[in-house]
């Protein structure tokens, strides 16, 4: 399951980048102060330099503001669209400068620089897998559908359950167990 913390983070940046596009200038402000460090610490990688690594973060930023219109949610995290931006600009900076600095890496070290957010690929897989069990959810009994999704997505005990609801707990477990078997049943025919 997603970390809702990370799932947050990423709506949030996604929104910021969606309102920069709009020409929203405090949205800048946000998107700097969530990502300069992970981006910085690509540039200064590969870049071997902080005063060619602040050079090209700057140029990170700049591009930004005029290319936020063209992020995609559907093809990538905003994080990983910003790092591959990051990315290319200090490899493009490390080639015109004509020669690699002492202490930098390879271009290729580039890709070990750890990334907090699911790659694409498993991304999409994710919502595939995600869409499947809300439609599985959807096709159960009212009752069911409602007590699985409390429990399991909403964090509420099986006691909480039965005390919201006003039925004994054996009731509640059964109405769990008997959904999550047509929950299962229901995923493994998608």
């Amino acid at each position: 399951m997603i970390d809702p913390a990370a799932k947050a983070a990423r709506d949030a940046l996604s929104a910021d980048i969606a309102s920069l596009a709009r020409g929203e200038r405090d949205a800048l402000r946000r998107i700097y102060e969530a990502t300069s460090a992970k981006l910085f610490g690509i540039c200064l990688r590969i870049l071997g330099d902080e005063k060619e690594a602040e050079d090209a973060l700057q140029d990170v930023y700049i591009d930004l503001w005029k290319r936020a219109d063209r992020f995609d949610a559907a093809r990538a995290s905003p994080i990983s669209w910003l790092a591959t931006m990051a990315r290319n600009r200090a490899v493009d900076k490390m080639r015109a400068g004509g020669k690699v600095r002492s202490g930098a890496v390879s271009e290729e070290a580039a890709f070990d620089v750890p990334d907090k957010d699911i790659a694409a690929d498993e991304k999409l897989l994710l919502d595939e897998r995600d869409a499947r069990i809300h439609h599985c959810l959807g096709k159960l009994e009212k009752r069911q559908q409602s007590a699985i999704r409390r429990a399991f997505l909403g964090g509420a005990t099986y006691v909480q359950l039965a005390e919201t609801d006003d039925v004994p707990l054996s009731t509640v477990k059964s109405r769990v167990h008997r959904g999550l078997a047509k929950l299962k049943k229901c995923i493994e025919k998608s």
